[in-house]
């Protein structure tokens, strides 16, 4: 995807169906946040979501036009997959199997296709730092969902190998989340109540200049093609409507992942 085509046109994207049965987590109900995202990251049973939510989730997502992604992670329903579980590669990505395949059906089922698949939280972050387990899970998808773009932090070990392996990858800009020298995010158990106006001035200079001040005060480059915030995050509503807003007001469009990869090849041909 071309640095200048995702400045003009952005995906916004929002972890959703975070709950198990009468558990809810966060203070936003994800219909009210539906609306004001353009790719929804589906929790698949494993640290949250249920086959009732998932169907749920799934035909909100078809219903406001929302790209659907897998959001797998670790077996950690206790923890909501922010833990490091133990196992080998090959059985992590293994329960990565068992929850994209469940989330793929309900797609089906609602007539939507699988966009996206992005790792939940602690698999994310040690997918990122970990080769060989980033070349099983990009191996993985590019056999059962070759066109389907694989969610992920820049200059991570699951980028590296899903460039060479030729999958199609979006780095993210994490609104609600610090950033490390490093360009890695911060990770954090829990987020407070954060200030929206402040989020959306932070996105909108990452989408016009490319860059984020980091924790310590230094200011580092940072390229993504879609930006993501969290439903758990207290004021998660106002978030996404502070962002939707000033993104507007930037005259930056907000679409799908799939719609602005199908541009920039439309463009190219």
């Amino acid at each position: 995807m071309r640095e200048e085509l995702a400045r003009e046109v952005i995906d916004i994207n929002c972890d959703l169906g975070e709950a198990f049965g009468r558990w809810r987590v966060g203070d936003t109900r994800d219909a009210d946040l539906m609306p004001l995202i353009s790719s929804a990251n589906i929790a698949t049973g494993f640290h949250a979501g249920d086959p009732n939510l998932m169907d749920d989730t799934v035909r909100l997502a078809v219903e406001h036009g929302v790209g659907i992604g897998a959001h797998p992670g670790y077996r950690d329903l206790h923890g909501f997959g922010r833990r490091k579980m133990g196992g080998t590669s090959r059985e992590v990505v293994n329960d990565v199997v068992y929850q994209v395949g469940a989330l793929r059906e309900f797609a089906r089922r609602h007539g939507g296709v699988l966009q996206h698949i992005k790792p939940h939280g602690a698999l994310y972050m040690e997918m990122a730092a970990n080769a060989e387990l980033s070349w099983l899970f990009v191996q993985y998808v590019r056999t059962v969902a070759p066109t389907a773009s694989i969610f992920c932090m820049a200059g991570s070990e699951t980028e590296a190998a899903a460039r060479e392996l030729g999958q199609p990858v979006v780095r993210e800009f994490y609104a609600d989340r610090d950033y490390d020298d490093s360009g890695s995010i911060v990770f954090t158990r829990d987020v407070g109540r954060l200030d929206p106006s402040a989020i959306a001035r932070k996105v909108v200079r990452a989408c016009r200049e490319g860059r984020v001040t980091t924790v310590s005060g230094k200011d580092i480059a940072i390229p993504f093609e879609s930006i993501c915030f969290h439903s758990d995050t207290p004021g998660a509503f106002e978030i996404a409507r502070a962002l939707r807003e000033a993104l507007t007001a930037e005259g930056i469009r907000v679409a799908p992942v799939s719609e602005i990869i199908s541009e920039a090849s439309r463009r190219q041909a």
